[in-house]
Formats: C-alpha cells, structure tokens, sequence
C-alpha cells in the first residue's frame, strides 16, 4: 500500500504505523460522505488508507471554499482530538474511502507510548501550519491567474501521472471546486484555464487536467 509523500503514515517506521491501525477499526465511506462536520466535537480520528478528502468549510452565502485535498496515509480530526476544540472545517470524501477510525482515548494513549508516533503528529501538524500561512500569503500577493497556477501545480505534484502527452491530474475537482480553493470566481477560474489552454499549458475536459508544459505553469506560479 503507497501513502501520499508527508503523509504521517509516510512518516511512521513500520511497528509505529501497525501499531496505530492496530487501534483502530477500519471503515469505508462513499463518495461524498461527510467524515467531520464543522462545528462539531470529535471523540475520534481518521487515517486515511485509501481515497482522497476534501477540507472545507461554507460561507454565510452558503458559499464552499477548499482549504485542502487529503489523501492516502494522512490523519484528520487530530486538532479537535488534541484540544478539545471543535472541527474548524469539514472533512469530505471526493471518492470512495477506506480508513481506520481510532477512539480519541486510544489516539492519545499512543502518543504517549510511542514518541516516534508523537514526533510525526508534530511534525505533520506543524507542516500543515506552514502550508496555511503560505496559502493566506497568496490571496494579498497572486491574482487569480497566479493562484490558479499555484494549485495546478500543487496538484500535479501530488497527484499527477506522467504520460506520453503530458502530467494528468487524478484529482477531478470541478471548476466550482477549485474556484474555492483559490479564492475566485467560477468565471475567473474558466478565464484562467482558458487562457492556459490557448497558450499551450494545459489541456482541460470535464473534471480533467493534462499539465502540457509543467515548467511554464510553474514559472506562472512564482
């Protein structure tokens, strides 16, 4: 089984990673099944073993925004799981899922009897924090054709496949979707796609990307 690079099952030597699915009791949800639910408390967290999610969370318009796309081998739910708090974002499945849920109680108890585990919840936590503060710097220094670069890339990097013709992206977002994640319009997602197909960037179909020239899209995104 492949888990996401920087996942924190990517992170774990293999007694801690069997340990904490040990602990666990695996579960499938569908496609489009909400695992956590903003506002909510959590008495549990999800690793991811197979199958992507989104974290979002909706406006007052009713408005949805992605915060971000987890996949194989990442953990969700362990900040409200860690400080009580509840979930600052819901958790849901773009696909199909298979996950180990761990009990809250069990959760932490394995942080404790297993400091490797400890330091890659850390490490991961803090990787997210990063990743956060990155994302808020763009919305002041890139306009909506940079941004929507940023995240083609980002995509391709984490779940592009290499072919003849180019990088095809495995994620299907929709362009609503990836509007939300960058923080702009429908319309101006379209304009910007557009504009990257007439230049010879990237190929578009309903839910799919083709990365034609990787170099050139990165260039837009610096």
């Amino acid at each position: 089984m492949s888990f996401e690079r920087g996942s924190l099952l990517d992170r774990l030597p293999s007694g801690d990673r069997e340990a904490l699915l040990a602990r666990g009791t695996r579960r499938t949800y569908p496609s489009g099944a909400t695992l956590f639910r903003e506002g909510e408390r959590s008495a549990h967290v999800v690793v991811v073993l197979s199958g992507r999610t989104k974290i979002c969370f909706t406006d007052r318009d009713g408005r949805e925004s992605i915060l971000n796309v987890r996949g194989a081998g990442d953990l969700l739910g362990e900040f409200s799981v860690l400080d009580g708090e509840p979930h600052s974002a819901t958790v849901i499945a773009l696909e199909p899922v298979v996950a180990t849920v761990v009990p809250a109680d069990e959760f932490r108890a394995l942080l404790l009897e297993h400091p490797r585990l400890s330091m890659a919840v850390l490490e991961l936590v803090v990787a997210r924090l990063r990743d956060a503060d990155r994302k808020r710097v763009e919305f002041g220094a890139y306009d909506c054709r940079g941004r929507v670069a940023r995240r083609l890339v980002e995509l391709a990097e984490r779940f592009g496949e290499e072919g003849r013709d180019g990088v095809r992206i495995t994620l299907r977002l929709t362009q609503e979707e990836l509007a939300g994640w960058t923080g702009s319009s429908r319309e101006a997602v379209a304009k910007a796609l557009a504009d990257f197909r007439g230049r010879g960037w990237v190929e578009t179909g309903r839910r799919t990307v083709i990365v034609l020239d990787p170099a050139a899209l990165a260039d837009e995104a610096r």
